[in-house]
């Protein structure tokens, strides 16, 4: 599969909890974490998302917020991955930054320099990377 989406994560579908438009989908990441998305009832039908099922989760580097110093603060975004910046690579207009999690996994942030600047950014240093669950896209093997 060749797309723009920078994280790509597959895992099994842990859990299906349907709504009357919306369904949470719960996936079980390869590395043991668990990722929620929020996609339609139509989505989890012509996807055929069952419990134990394959699938791809897919957010795209723009969609991810990077936290630094939680502050004791909770937040109402459903996956939150706690790691260490393993790379930093600063742009004309942005900064790629690729948070390493404790199983292996990474997740990829895009942010300014700004953003950079004021969270302190740089490799090795705590950081937790944000999704909010309407942002995860789910994909299933053809």
């Amino acid at each position: 599969m060749k797309i723009s989406a920078r994280n790509q994560f597959r895992g099994k579908v842990a859990r299906v909890t349907p709504g009357a438009v919306n369904a949470e989908v719960a996936v079980a990441l390869a590395g043991g974490e668990e990722m929620v998305a929020v996609v339609t009832n139509e989505s989890v039908n012509s996807l055929n998302l069952r419990d134990g099922g394959e699938v791809v989760a897919l957010v795209k580097a723009s969609s991810v917020l990077v936290m630094t110093d939680d502050s004791g603060l909770r937040l109402s975004a459903r996956n939150s991955f706690k790691g260490k910046v393993t790379a930093l690579e600063t742009g004309p207009i942005h900064a790629a930054v690729t948070i390493g999690l404790p199983s292996g996994e990474a997740v990829h942030a895009t942010v300014t320099h700004a953003a950079c600047d004021a969270l302190g950014l740089a490799e090795g240093v705590p950081a937790t990377a944000v999704i909010k669950a309407p942002q995860v896209i789910l994909g299933v093997p053809a």
